[in-house]
């Protein structure tokens, strides 16, 4: 069981009819919202990328809202990986992965 404030890295992979949805704004006007770090980018398989730290209860918080999505999104599947907070990303923004949806 995490500790109130503990920070933590959630890297996460949205996978679904994510793409082309605005799903990438969906989810940093979410984590900008809780003071979160990290980016989002769509990958070259469809999929959406989440990376993002912060206090583990508010990645709790943004891993359920990655699971419902906007109302365009179809969430298949949201794979995740907790990891050690790093503190590497100032803010919070949405990364080019060199895919053509971007």
């Amino acid at each position: 069981m995490s500790k109130p404030g503990e920070l933590a890295r959630l890297e996460a992979h949205v996978r679904g009819r994510v793409q082309g949805v605005g799903f990438r704004y969906f989810v940093t006007s979410r984590a900008m919202r809780r003071g979160l770090t990290g980016f989002v980018a769509n990958d070259q398989d469809g999929s959406v990328r989440v990376v993002v730290e912060g206090p583990r209860a508010d990645l709790e918080d943004l891993l359920e809202t990655l699971r419902e999505g906007p109302a365009s999104a179809i969430i298949e599947r949201v794979d995740e990986d907790w990891l050690p907070y790093t503190g590497h990303w100032g803010t919070f923004s949405i990364e080019s992965r060199g895919h053509r949806g971007d």
